[in-house]
This record gives structure tokens, C-alpha cells and sequence, in this order.
């Protein structure tokens, strides 16, 4: 005969076993999901600077072409939990906070500017792509600088923790160019001091140089200019195997990529003016994001 610890033991198993089959097949929320219902809110978090993807407008209100997209989801998560109420809770992220938050479950969902590659994808999730940029260089129109060898012996600056980072560092050992790297905590203070003088050229992501130089007093005295030293794919982190949540999160940006919302949200905010200043960064769609809004998907680029 079974002992009684054998037997109890038995019945918890079982017990598990039937309370994971009623959850697949009533729907009921796990993971992520049910944490929000729980809390009757979700936790986003945002950047201060990511110009046009997050940001602080002239009010003080986060806005910009991810803050939308995560809008989106939210609304997803809304009628997934049936709960039309839900709060919103923005958080600001850094470079280097950003991962550990997501990881910790202090962020239910990350949406800015981060970049979905195979070593982060050890760390947590992402959801599919919403945006394909390359990484170049912002120079001073007058400058001389044209393409990265040109950078040999110069200042670089670079926002610490981004894939950017990595990169110049790598070329600068490859190619022993003897560049001096200053890494700084944010986007905003990248740009600060590239326009002090204390850096000839500041490396990131296209899409986001367009952004800062449209912060600057004379925009048009900034160029983008360089070879792209890669080719990088933009999503939002979620805690990594929550498969439950990440399927809404990413049925929503499907949808409004396939749909054309997605479309409208870049002319939007990369082809019309935005705030604080009512610049036009006027990036054409590049045939990469034409070909991601026919074809949704979560692959990383690098």
C-alpha cells in the first residue's frame, strides 16, 4: 500500500496537472497577463530622449511613434483581460536599466528604442519588429568627416549600454583607429556633447540622430553621414517565455502593420511635424520597414 506522503503527494500532482488543463481550456490568464489583472495595471516602461520613438513632449507627456504603438497594445491587453478600465504606468528607462526591469518584472513591457539582437534574446523577449534602422555617424556639417575611418584619433560619443557602444569599441580595437570612446547615460547627453565640442561625432541608430538633430538650435548645421556598421531591428521587451503575453502584444503590431495603421504612425512622426519644435525629420519609408509591414515578424538582424 501507498503511504500516506506517497498518496498526498499523488493528489497534489494531479491537482496541478488539472488546474493547468482548466487554464488552457477556459483562457484563463498567466504569466504577465495575470499579474496586470491582478494589479488592475500595466507597467510600461518609456524613454526620456529616444526622439521620435520616446520622449517627453513640450508638456511633459511621453509621446512619439513607439509611445503609440505600446498604446496599441495596451488596448490588445485590455479586451484579452476584458478589462476596459486598466491603469497605465509609464516608467523611465535608460540604455542600462532597461533589461534588469524587464527581467526583474518590474516592467510588464518595455517600448522605445531597443534593439532586438541574439545576445538579448538570452536575457528576455521581444516582441515583433516595428521599426529597421542602420547605424551611422552625427558630424557637424563643417566637420570633414565622411565615413568612419575618418574618425582615426578623434572623440567619439556613444549612449552607454546601446549597440552602438559595442561597435565603435569593436572597430576601434580592430582597426586600432585611437579614438577616444565617451560613453554617456542617455541620448540627450550624447548630443549635448557632441554639440559642445567635446566629441567630433556621435554614433546610434539613424533614425534616432534624425531625432536629436532636430533638437538642435540649427538643424540643418548636422549631417548623418557614414557607411551603416549595421543593420538592427526594433522591438519591445517583454520577461522572457510568456508566450501568452508576448502572442497579444504581437498580434497587435501585426495588425497594425498589416492593416496600414502602422503606416500612418510613421508619417506621423517621420514625415510631418512633431514636437517640441515642429520639425520634420522627413525619413522616407525604407523598402526594409515596406517589406516588415507586409511580413510581421520577431527576428533579430544581428
Amino acid at each position: 500500500m501507498l503511504s500516506i506522503t506517497m498518496k498526498l503527494h499523488r493528489l497534489f500532482f494531479v491537482t496541478v496537472c488539472v488546474c493547468s488543463l482548466a487554464a488552457a481550456v477556459f483562457g484563463q490568464p498567466g504569466g504577465t497577463l495575470q499579474k496586470i489583472k491582478d494589479a488592475g495595471v500595466i507597467v510600461i516602461g518609456t524613454r526620456e530622449s529616444s526622439i521620435p520613438f520616446s520622449y517627453y513632449d513640450e508638456n511633459n507627456q511621453v509621446v512619439g511613434y513607439s509611445q503609440d504603438l505600446a498604446n496599441l497594445a495596451v488596448a490588445a491587453v485590455k479586451q484579452k483581460l476584458n478589462l476596459p478600465d486598466l491603469r497605465v504606468k509609464l516608467v523611465p528607462v535608460t540604455s542600462q536599466t532597461r533589461i534588469p526591469l524587464v527581467q526583474s518584472g518590474s516592467l510588464d513591457l518595455e517600448s522605445g528604442s531597443t534593439t532586438n539582437n541574439v545576445e538579448r534574446e538570452q536575457q528576455v523577449s521581444f516582441s515583433n519588429t516595428f521599426f529597421i534602422v542602420s547605424t551611422r555617424l552625427l558630424v557637424k556639417k563643417d566637420s570633414g568627416i565622411k565615413d568612419f575611418p575618418d574618425l582615426k584619433g578623434k572623440n567619439v560619443v556613444v549612449t552607454a549600454g546601446t549597440t552602438s557602444e559595442r561597435l565603435i569599441r569593436q572597430l576601434n580595437d580592430k582597426d586600432q583607429m585611437g579614438m577616444q570612446i565617451i560613453a554617456a547615460k542617455d541620448h540627450g547627453e550624447s548630443f549635448l556633447i557632441l554639440q559642445s565640442g567635446r566629441a567630433a561625432a556621435f554614433m546610434l541608430d539613424d533614425a534616432l540622430l534624425a531625432g536629436e538633430r532636430a533638437k538642435a538650435r540649427n538643424p540643418n548645421d548636422w549631417v548623418i553621414v557614414g557607411t551603416p556598421q549595421s543593420k538592427e531591428a526594433y522591438g519591445m521587451m517583454l520577461k522572457k517565455d510568456d508566450a501568452e503575453f508576448k502572442a497579444v502584444v504581437d498580434s497587435a503590431l501585426a495588425d497594425a502593420e498589416k492593416n496600414g495603421t502602422a503606416e500612418t504612425l510613421y508619417k506621423k512622426w517621420f514625415q510631418s511635424p512633431i514636437p517640441p519644435k515642429g520639425l520634420n525629420l522627413g525619413l522616407p519609408l525604407s523598402d526594409d520597414m515596406k517589406e516588415l509591414f507586409q511580413n510581421p515578424n520577431d527576428k533579430p538582424l544581428q
